[in-house]
């Protein structure tokens, strides 16, 4: 399980619920990435290649929704630190027949890591490919998404291995 402890830090002594005060951790430079997917008929991809989809350009459309679901991850997720990004990077790949892979990066100098961010940002992004494609294919799949890589912070370094899930 890795560094798991035993110690539950967003549950104060009483058992109610509470952000971690972060106020003594060092700012330092963090970083994350997390990756998801979006499965879909080859018909749906190609309207998004050729610029055909109803909605408009749907990868541009995406990686604004993206970097949008970053910055504003502490109003998705109770408990979550609002955190000043210094950058949010969204990037999108068509892989085997017809899964668009999506790929985000953040970047902030604060107390607190960015995970939940990179996350964000991709699913906010995969939820777009959606909603802009839904009128032709309903059957997507969205997922897994995953952290890719994380840097910064007392925890170090961490990078998805072969080992890991997904």
């Amino acid at each position: 399980m890795g560094n798991v402890s035993r110690r539950l830090t967003h549950v104060d002594a009483s058992g109610a619920a509470r952000m971690v005060d972060i106020g003594g951790k060092a700012v330092t430079v963090r970083t994350a990435e997390a990756e998801g997917r979006v499965a879909m008929r080859r018909e749906t991809r190609a309207l998004i290649e050729e610029q055909r989809v109803a909605k408009g350009d749907v990868m541009q459309v995406a990686r604004i929704a993206g970097i949008q679901a970053a910055k504003r991850t502490s109003d998705l997720i109770p408990l979550c630190h609002p955190i000043p990004l210094d950058s949010v990077e969204v990037d999108f790949e068509f892989g085997n027949e017809a899964t668009l892979r999506i790929r985000a990066r953040v970047r902030a100098t604060y107390r607190t890591g960015v995970e939940m961010e990179a996350l964000a940002a991709a699913m906010g992004a995969a939820l777009t490919v959606y909603d802009m494609c839904k009128s032709v294919d309903r059957s997507m799949i969205l997922g897994p998404f995953v952290l890719v890589e994380k840097t910064g912070g007392r925890s170090g370094v961490f990078r998805r291995g072969r080992g890991d899930h997904a």
